[in-house]
């Protein structure tokens, strides 16, 4: 639902990976955006209103993406397509930062998008401490990138689970991502990626940001 520049692209992608798209928008000039090779199918108008769902397919959805430009709509839409029509990869497009951690808490999954660029700009304005990549619906675990001491370099990955409450979830590695094992040993330049829980992340941020305690290897 929403075919604007982020509901055009990803439709395009999707249909070029080989998926069967429909794209529901209430401007039918918005459809110009998918470009005349686009196959899939156009539907003007509301995109929580049964009949428009209907018409675009609902029924036999594997998926459904809520990207127009308001929040109540999208999450309104998200709501119905899998509330209603039992789609069970559902997520939506929320521009209210607030609003994002409530919806997510009820079990729709959602992109924050100013929260998203504003933690992509401070990954690289501030490379130190943190920063959250993903939180469960209970908002109380979440992925974060964290970036060590220079110290932690040449030392084995199983440092970071022995000497933190933090697990190695995979080691963004030259821009490649690894899942690592006993014999990872990190270099410098690896992003590393835990998971953790909410209320030991400042202790874990510490533990990296000093020199590893002892001579363990």
């Amino acid at each position: 639902m929403g075919c604007g520049r982020v509901g055009s692209s990803l439709a395009t992608e999707l249909e070029a990976a080989g998926h069967t798209v429909s794209v529901i928008d209430q401007a039918r000039e918005a459809f110009r955006r998918l470009g005349p090779d686009f196959k899939g199918r156009t539907v003007t108008g509301v995109g929580f209103d049964r009949d428009t769902l209907l018409e675009a397919g609902i029924q036999d959805a594997d998926a459904f993406a809520a990207v127009s430009n308001g929040d109540n709509s999208n999450i309104l839409a998200a709501r119905v397509a899998r509330e209603t029509y039992g789609v069970h990869n559902v997520v939506a497009r929320i521009y209210d930062p607030g609003r994002a951690e409530i919806y997510q808490r009820l079990g729709i999954p959602t992109v924050a998008t100013v929260l998203w660029a504003t933690d992509q700009i401070l990954r690289r304005l501030l490379p130190e401490g943190s920063r959250s990549e993903w939180r469960d619906a209970s908002g109380t675990i979440q992925l974060c990138e964290i970036h060590p001491h220079n110290d932690w370099y040449g030392r084995s990955i199983l440092l970071i689970d022995l000497l933190t409450s933090a697990r190695v979830a995979f080691v963004t590695r030259l821009g490649v991502g690894m899942i690592p094992d006993e014999h990872t040993v990190l270099q410098e330049g690896d992003l590393i990626h835990v998971m953790v829980a909410d209320d030991d992340l400042s202790r874990v941020e510490s533990i990296l940001a000093a020199s590893p305690e002892g001579d363990r290897p």
